[in-house]
C-alpha cells in the first residue's frame, strides 16, 4: 500500500466532502479543520441546499465551531484544508475566529476562469484573495492535479442546473 501525504489525505477527505455536497444537489466545496497533531477536529461540506442558507458554508461552519469548542492558541495552530479557496465572507470568518494556515485545493480565479468558461455568470460577491481579507495568513495552493478534479465537480454542477449554458434546460 502506497503511504500518502498526511496533507493528500486532508484534502482527498475534502474533494470526498465537496462530492458528497455535489450528490447533495448543493455546489461540491467540502472543507476539513486539522489539529496541530494532525487529528481531525472537524468537517463539513456545503448546506445551501435543504437549508436555504446562502451562508451554509463549510468553511463558516468550521469557524463557528472552533469559536466554540478550541481555544485561541488550539486555533491559531489548527489549518483548515478545502476544496477550494475561501470566499470574502469565509475569509473574515476565519480571520475573526483566529483559526491559523489555509490550505486550499483550487484557487477563487481558477473557479471564476471555470465558470465563464460553463457560461455562469459571476455571484453576487466579489471574489478576493484570502490574504486581501486576512493578511498575513498562511495559505498555500492550488494544488496541481486535485485542482482539476474540483474542475469536474464544478462542470458537473453547473451541468446539472436548469438554465445555464450546457445546463439542462427543460428540453433544449
Amino acid at each position: 500500500m502506497r503511504h500518502m501525504h498526511p496533507e493528500t489525505v486532508h484534502l482527498d477527505r475534502c474533494i470526498e466532502l465537496a462530492t458528497e455536497a455535489l450528490e447533495a444537489g448543493d455546489e461540491p466545496f467540502g472543507s476539513v479543520l486539522v489539529g496541530a497533531d494532525g487529528s481531525v477536529l472537524a468537517e463539513d461540506r456545503n448546506r445551501i441546499v435543504g437549508t436555504a442558507d446562502p451562508t451554509a458554508h463549510p468553511e463558516i461552519a468550521l469557524a463557528r465551531w472552533a469559536a466554540v469548542h478550541l481555544g485561541a492558541a488550539e486555533r491559531a495552530a489548527a489549518t483548515v484544508y478545502t476544496s477550494g479557496e475561501h470566499c470574502p465572507m469565509c475569509s473574515a470568518a476565519h480571520g475573526w475566529v483566529g483559526l491559523g494556515r489555509i490550505v486550499y485545493v483550487h484557487s477563487s480565479a481558477q473557479l471564476g476562469e471555470w465558470l465563464a468558461e460553463f457560461g455562469v455568470a459571476p455571484g453576487p460577491v466579489r471574489s478576493l484573495p484570502i490574504q486581501e481579507v486576512v493578511p498575513g495568513l498562511p495559505v498555500e495552493g492550488p494544488v496541481p492535479g486535485l485542482d482539476l478534479r474540483m474542475r469536474e465537480l464544478h462542470r458537473r454542477y453547473y451541468a446539472s442546473r436548469p438554465g445555464v449554458p450546457g445546463g439542462t434546460s427543460g428540453g433544449a
